[in-house]
């Protein structure tokens, strides 16, 4: 191993080993004595590093070519990472910094827009944080709707969002009022010097995809199962987890609250707040690893816009095994055990969510 040149690991196929035994080891994220271990929990954790191989490859191989980028999503419907909110549409897109480039497209009527420069990722090593970042009230808009945004490290006249040296990936937001009914926001990336030309693949490029990769996969379920033992503490309650905006790779502009539940069949959690003025928020009912449940087809996610208000205004949601006929039911589908998160986004004010678990008859 240690005398082979990686085009020589390629063309043996030990290139691909590795990046099989690398993807072997996540398995004890899963494993770990913290972890639960009913036949949900266990079964959703291992389909959840299976999610994290197809996104790691989607980003470090697919859509890693800097000279002909792409947009391309790190989270959605059936693959998700760290509490994935349902009402957004992820798009990423990987980028060089000694290149500029330009995002075009059309902004749809979607609530929140947001489009942000990273350095680093999980795994990777390096410095991770924000390096530029734009929303829907910075950006000027066409008389059509259309965008256009330039991309670089040195400044630009119009729309400008901003790269340091070691940015490597770009995250567009777009928050949806209504993910059946909104017309979302339409974007292509392109070089701003016109030379948007695939590169050749080579062992090399291929090499380093698979390890960053693997990486991806191990350092990201690490992360986030780390993060719900922290949560454990206090089970059944919502306690505020402030964005770290120098290392976070997060929207600067929301408030999050995190959680840990679990319940018994004859219990429920009752969560109640007044809703502050914002641009959006959201609630979601996650699993153990800190994926959405099924919103596709399960009521587990309200919004601002789709929520029940109390007479007062304030608001009022319930979890529980069965509808207990009060406040916005949100289902648990099978599960004993998960996350929860309230996501204030563009909030005046920080209101505190208060807990309580019930007895239902």
């Amino acid at each position: 191993m240690g005398t082979e040149s990686v085009e020589e690991r390629v063309h043996s196929g030990a290139v691909w080993s590795d990046f099989c035994d690398q993807l072997k080891a996540a398995g004890e994220v899963v494993l770990r004595d913290s972890s639960p271990d009913s036949e949900l929990d266990r079964a959703e954790g291992f389909r959840y590093l299976s999610r994290l191989v197809r996104l790691a490859l989607e980003q470090y191989v697919e859509n890693s070519d800097t000279s002909a980028p792409t947009f391309f999503r790190l989270s959605h419907e059936t693959a998700k990472i760290g509490c994935d909110n349902p009402d957004c549409i992820y798009g990423n897109a990987v980028l060089d910094s000694s290149k500029d480039y330009r995002v075009v497209g059309t902004r749809g009527d979607v609530d929140y827009l947001s489009f942000g420069t990273f350095s680093g990722g999980y795994g990777q090593g390096g410095k991770t944080g924000p390096t530029g970042f734009l929303d829907v009230k910075d950006l000027a808009l066409e008389e059509d709707g259309s965008i256009e945004i330039v991309v670089s490290r040195k400044p630009h006249p119009g729309n400008w969002l901003p790269m340091e040296e070691h940015s490597n990936l770009m995250i567009v937001r777009q928050l949806l009022k209504n993910r059946h009914t909104d017309e979302p926001a339409q974007f292509r990336i392109e070089r701003l010097d016109g030379q948007t030309v695939p590169q050749v693949l080579t062992a090399q490029t291929l090499a380093s995809g698979f390890n960053a990769a693997a990486n991806f996969v191990t350092s990201t379920a690490s992360i986030f199962a780390g993060l719900v033992e922290n949560f454990k503490r206090t089970p059944n309650e919502l306690v505020y987890n402030p964005i770290d905006k120098k290392t976070s790779l997060g929207d600067p502009n929301n408030t999050m609250w995190y959680g840990y539940w679990e319940l018994e069949e004859d219990q429920a959690l009752v969560i109640e707040v007044d809703p502050p003025e914002s641009e959006f928020w959201n609630f979601q009912v996650n699993n153990y690893w800190e994926e959405s449940l099924d919103y596709r087809y399960l009521n587990v996610t309200v919004n601002k816009h789709s929520a029940i208000y109390e007479s007062d205004g304030s608001l009022k949601i319930v979890i529980s095994h069965r509808d207990p006929g009060m406040g916005n039911w949100m289902e648990t589908a099978g599960h004993k055990l998960g996350t929860l998160c309230f996501r204030w986004t563009l909030a005046a004010t920080m209101p505190e969510p208060r807990t309580r678990v019930i007895q239902l008859p």
